[in-house]
């Protein structure tokens, strides 16, 4: 932490008046080890904290997080437009739809041209319907299905319909396929790279996923989440 940079002009936080915190979510952390983070981080003050739309713990990027009583506009921000990059592997499955789990299933990609895999894009856009991965945090009878899936349950999960503003592909490097897609609040991008290989009558997996924007709001404009924990230090320092 001590080598981190802050701004010579310590930023200005009213925490219980509510702050709107963009950060771009570091890999491995749950969106939940993130809004721990910053609560801790703003102790001793008791305040709600919450963020608007959940990230896989292999997913970087945008995670809006909210205080006091900003967060009672977290199911709006929650239902904007979201943007994501990564990459879908051919080839291969896995019982979560990403790399969490390990591969279970190989197909042969050897009849895929490039040709197939942007029709295979184009086919999702406008409105679909998707199941979710049986690895998810949604909800069933008040448990997380992925806490079943890990205890090795069958899951019955019905399907919901999204809605695929674009699905642009970027580049090409068999077995990877590199992507930008802009999607409707709900929409698994693990779901759709699972799909994607369905289509290609092979099997696929999302093997990298970033968050670029949610609404007006862009990664570009987030905190490194250390440099903000930093910020936050400073800050408690200043008004004391």
């Amino acid at each position: 932490m001590e080598n981190i940079e802050v701004s010579e002009n310590s930023a200005k936080f009213n925490f219980a008046e509510g702050e709107m915190l963009l950060i771009d979510k570091p890999l491995t952390w749950t969106s939940f080890d993130v809004v721990g983070k910053v609560r801790n981080s703003i102790k001793p003050l008791k305040l709600k904290v919450g963020h608007a739309g959940t990230l896989d713990p292999l997913a970087t990027g945008l995670l809006i997080v909210c205080t006091g009583k900003l967060t009672k506009k977290i199911d709006s921000y929650q239902a904007e437009d979201k943007e994501y990059t990564g990459s879908i592997t051919l080839g291969a499955t896995t019982p979560s739809y990403d790399l969490e789990t390990e591969i279970d299933q190989t197909f042969p990609i050897d009849h895929i041209t490039a040709e197939m895999i942007f029709e295979a894009a184009k086919s999702f856009e406008g409105d679909i319907q998707q199941f979710p991965p049986a690895h998810s945090a949604i909800k069933i009878n008040g448990e997380r299905v992925y806490e079943k899936a890990r205890r090795g349950e069958e899951v019955e999960i019905k399907s919901r319909q999204v809605r695929i503003n674009s699905f642009l592909i970027e580049k090409i490097d068999l077995p990877n396929v590199y992507f930008r897609i802009s999607c409707s609040k709900g929409t698994y991008i693990r779901s759709l790279a699972y799909d994607f290989g369905k289509f290609l009558q092979s099997g696929s997996h999302l093997s990298s996923l970033r968050r670029t924007k949610s609404g007006d709001y862009s990664v570009e404009n987030a905190w490194n989440l250390e440099q903000l924990i930093a910020e936050i230090k400073r800050h408690k320092e200043i008004i004391k």
